[in-house]
């Protein structure tokens, strides 16, 4: 069951919050560019200063490992912005297919300072000749890269980044808590220790977001990925769900009358301002037009929200 009443984002005239859920790869070296786009699901030989990238690192089987906020910091120099529990596994095994790169792969978080911002602190931060509307644009002011990222009910949403120890951004002060519902409402699923090898990048809806470059060279599960693409395979989508009660990242999701067979996953879930929590929810496409609850056929029922973006039918 869908509503398509939108829910208000209750965000203040502008604010900023640090992000102590994420942590920083730092890749380093003048092949860095280069091994990464061997690895990932996004072009890094064409990435330029400008620009960030929505990324994902595939499993051969084509699911995806970890998914990162991407950019250089110069020529020889990418950063990837990920959650911690998921970095020391991640820098672990993308460390082990340098082999002769010329590239060094560290944990960098404690380098860097890391802050959201929402509404007109995101809007200020970056520079005015960036349109509003444009996703993965990236701007560095002073020693800070400051990334504009999907917004969120219609509220500007940006990641700041600075060496540690650098002021904070401009900007009221606003919880986590609400940073983490944004992140919901943008639609934009990010992977987490609890789902990860779940999901091929479309079943979270990459290839409308800007997370799969199909016209870049080969990458681990690539072929999975193209075959879903192209030869009609995708049975999920990620929808955005409401559920007036707690849900857990990784839940089951189960249709209306079979106890029997999940139909989705939860893969993100912020308590909601107004009351409950809302979700990001990877289900099956024909189950997405009936009831659904979450942990069991009797469980906490979900309703489904529209999306804040178009899924791309073609690519």
């Amino acid at each position: 069951m869908t509503d398509t009443k939108p829910v208000p984002l209750p965000a203040p005239a502008g604010g900023a919050t640090p992000l102590s859920h994420l942590g920083v790869i730092r890749v380093a070296g003048e092949d860095a560019a280069k091994f990464l786009h061997g690895q990932l699901t996004q072009d890094f030989a064409l990435l330029d200063l400008h620009h960030a990238r929505l990324a994902a690192f595939l499993s051969v089987k084509g699911r995806m490992l970890a998914s990162f906020i991407a950019f250089k910091r110069s020529s020889t120099e990418v950063l990837l912005v990920c959650p911690r529990d998921l970095l020391a596994p991640t820098l672990k095994r993308l460390s082990m297919f340098v082999l002769r790169a010329k590239a060094r792969l560290t944990d960098a978080t404690a380098d860097f300072a890391l802050y959201g911002l929402l509404g007109d602190a995101a809007r200020a931060a970056m520079p005015s000749a960036i349109p509003a509307a444009e996703p993965w644009a990236k701007a560095d002011v002073g020693d800070a890269s400051v990334v504009q990222l999907y917004p969120a009910d219609g509220q500007p949403r940006a990641l700041w980044l600075a060496p540690a120890g650098s002021s904070a951004p401009a900007g009221e002060p606003v919880s986590e808590a609400l940073w983490l519902w944004t992140e919901v409402r943008s639609g934009i699923a990010t992977v987490t220790a609890p789902v990860a090898d779940a999901y091929v990048p479309q079943m979270l809806n990459y290839e409308s977001v800007g997370g799969v470059n199909f016209k870049k060279g080969c990458y681990p599960g690539q072929e999975v990925v193209a075959r879903s693409q192209f030869r009609g395979t995708l049975k999920r989508r990620t929808y955005l769900a409401h559920a007036t009660e707690p849900v857990t990242v990784g839940a089951e999701v189960f249709a209306n009358g079979d106890a029997e067979q999940p139909v989705g996953t939860v893969v993100q879930a912020a308590d909601a301002p107004g009351g409950g929590m809302d979700a990001l929810v990877s289900l099956q496409i024909a189950a997405a037009s009936g009831a659904l609850q979450v942990g069991a056929a009797d469980g906490v029922p979900i309703t489904l929200l529209p999306l804040p973006y178009a899924l791309l039918e073609d690519i």
